[in-house]
C-alpha cells in the first residue's frame, strides 16, 4: 500500500469520521480475489486525486467491529465518507473510471 493506506476499528474515527477531507473506504480481505484485484487500481486513483481525497482499506477479518457497524456482508464494498457520514456505496470489482466518477461526484 503506498498510495492507499490501512485503518483499523481504533483509527477508524479519527482517520475516516472526523476527516476534513472526503474519504473513500475500502473494505476488502487478503483472501478475497476481486478485492487483490482492485487494489492497484485504488493506488492509482489515489496517486492520481492526490489530497483530495483520502483513500483508507479496511481490512474486513482484522476489523469486524467497524464492518458489521457499516452492514458489509460482501466484499470488496467500498463506501465514500464525506462530513463523517456515509454518502455513496459500490459492491465489487468497478472499472478504474467508475471510481473516479463516484469520488469527484463528492469532493466539493
Amino acid at each position: 500500500m503506498g498510495n492507499t493506506k490501512a485503518v483499523t476499528d481504533s483509527e477508524f474515527d479519527n482517520e475516516v469520521i472526523k476527516s476534513g477531507t472526503p474519504v473513500l473506504v475500502d473494505f476488502w480481505a487478503e483472501w478475497c480475489g476481486p478485492c487483490r484485484a482492485i487494489a492497484p487500481k485504488l493506488e492509482e486513483i489515489a496517486q492520481e486525486l492526490g489530497p483530495q481525497v483520502k483513500i483508507m482499506k479496511l481490512d474486513v477479518d482484522n476489523n469486524q467491529s467497524t464492518a458489521a457497524q457499516y452492514g458489509i456482508r460482501s466484499i470488496p464494498t467500498m463506501i465514500m465518507f464525506k462530513g463523517g457520514k456515509p454518502v455513496e456505496q459500490i459492491m465489487g470489482n468497478h472499472p478504474k473510471e467508475s471510481i473516479v466518477d463516484l469520488i469527484k461526484r463528492h469532493l466539493s
